[in-house]
């Protein structure tokens, strides 16, 4: 019994020391060699933009080289009415979007009223609905048969109603307008929740208007937002197809309805690539612009 005791006292280890760990085994390759390289994480994306995107994108403008073809459409008048009208639509609605969604975007944004949380978050879902299904809505309210018509023929015993102007330009600009105003209302309502009230409330108790307040604290704040939304509107709106097609406005061509009439109706698959290829530069440039644009004014 002592020698055993004596042989489990040597192989104790000395109080305080404890045994080293054993190493752990080296991997077979070295961490830098199990990284892939940068170009295969990017290899992925590029090759499902090229497929989705670019590859597309050069048969459209394969096919609008062929012989002739630019210089057929470019004379063509039906080529210039559309890019006049597509142009003008454009711009007046993102002029009506700019003046409406900043109206709205102050009011909901500084006016108190029952409601107002729910109806700011009520326009992201509006931001998800289809433009066609705006196009509807106010078909059923102002179409030949609509809401506004029937009241009107029910009252004044009248055959048809005064509520006509759908199917003209005005109708589509209304529908544009209807539909774009929350994509410049999001980035502004983003734009006065990062405001500091403290500036308002100093310009208040100075004596400052609302309409000054407006003009000279709450604007300025909010022009990149503007700009922001303002240019995404300007380019939706260039390419907007559904909703001029949906209201059945006769004689508003757009260039997208262009490219719809030649490759669709008249099987002129040249004269259509041709027209969207302009639609496509045309989107391009301004994009470009407004990005030299904000990136100068720092948004």
């Amino acid at each position: 019994m002592a020698s055993r005791a004596a042989g489990l006292t040597k192989e104790r280890p000395a109080p305080g020391l404890v045994p080293a760990p054993p190493a752990p085994a080296q991997s077979a390759a070295p961490a830098a060699r199990r990284s892939l390289p940068p170009w295969l994480w990017a290899a992925p994306p590029v090759v499902a933009l090229a497929v989705v995107f670019l590859y597309p994108l050069a048969l459209v403008v394969r096919e609008s080289l062929a012989p002739g073809a630019y210089a057929e459409v470019f004379a063509s008048a039906s080529f210039r009415d559309a890019l006049v009208t597509t142009v003008w639509l454009a711009v007046a609605s993102t002029a009506g979007c700019l003046v409406l969604g900043f109206v709205l975007a102050l009011v909901i944004a500084f006016v108190p009223f029952p409601g107002g949380r729910a109806v700011s978050k009520s326009i992201d879902v509006f931001l998800s609905f289809p433009s066609f299904l705006i196009t509807l809505a106010l078909l059923f309210l102002y179409g030949t048969v609509g809401m506004a018509n029937g009241v009107w023929t029910d009252l004044t015993g009248a055959e048809t109603g005064p509520f006509r102007f759908l199917t003209t330009p005005w109708g589509v600009l209304l529908a544009e307008i209807t539909y774009f105003t929350p994509f410049v209302m999001r980035p502004l309502l983003a734009a006065f929740s990062q405001m500091e009230t403290a500036q308002l409330e100093v310009a208040s108790s100075l004596g400052a208007r609302p309409l000054r307040i407006v003009r000279q604290v709450i604007l300025p704040e909010a022009l990149p937002a503007l700009a922001a939304g303002g240019s995404l509107v300007l380019v939706m709106c260039l390419n907007e197809f559904g909703i001029v097609l949906f209201t059945g406005a006769k004689g508003v061509t757009t260039l997208p309805m262009l490219v719809y009439g030649k490759a669709i109706l008249e099987s002129d698959y040249a004269a259509a690539c041709v027209v969207a290829v302009v639609n496509v530069a045309i989107s391009v440039g301004l994009y470009g612009l407004y990005r030299v644009v904000s990136k100068r004014a720092g948004a």
